[in-house]
């Protein structure tokens, strides 16, 4: 068996639909895809209260990010005079995508970047998990409970 052409096995470009147009992002360079790995991994140290590699963030600071993960994209969004909003979901989109990979950005993407509508909440997991055991438990038949405490132990004050 021989490796087949990795072109044929991904799926390289990501298709963000804004208004009636698809926008297609093609898949960023080595470098591009390195820089977003670590620019996610040191806002994640960031989040947690760890020490920020300032290099990393100062190097980001310095290039256009938005450009370099969107690529021909983001001309196109430009050009068509898409709104703030838009631009930054599309990059942000693009940066998971990157950093993670595709159903992860179109969770992103559907959740319009708010993490509450991406992860199902409480009651969604309540509702889910509660079809799943939905008979009650019985209790416990191994005869291993004592008697109960009758009315004068109970007042009996503790001995010290």
């Amino acid at each position: 068996m021989a490796f087949e052409a990795l072109g044929e096995l991904l799926d390289e470009t990501l298709a963000l639909p804004i208004g009636d147009t698809l926008y297609v992002v093609p898949a960023p360079s080595a470098e591009v895809g390195l820089r977003v790995q670590a620019i996610i991994h040191a806002a994640a140290v960031a989040a947690d209260g760890g020490r920020v590699d300032e290099e990393v963030l100062g190097d980001a600071a310095e290039r256009d990010l938005y450009r370099d993960v969107l690529g021909e994209a983001y001309d196109r969004m430009l050009a068509d005079g898409v709104t703030w909003p838009a631009l930054k979901h599309s990059a942000v989109t693009a940066m998971v995508w990157i950093s993670q990979d595709k159903a992860a950005s179109e969770r992103y993407w559907n959740s319009g970047g708010d993490p509450n509508r991406a992860a199902p909440n409480r009651q969604a997991r309540r509702n889910r998990s509660a079809g799943a055991n939905s008979t009650s438990n019985r209790g416990s038949t191994n005869g291993t409970s004592g008697r109960k405490a009758t009315t004068r132990a109970k007042a009996r004050p503790a001995r010290p």
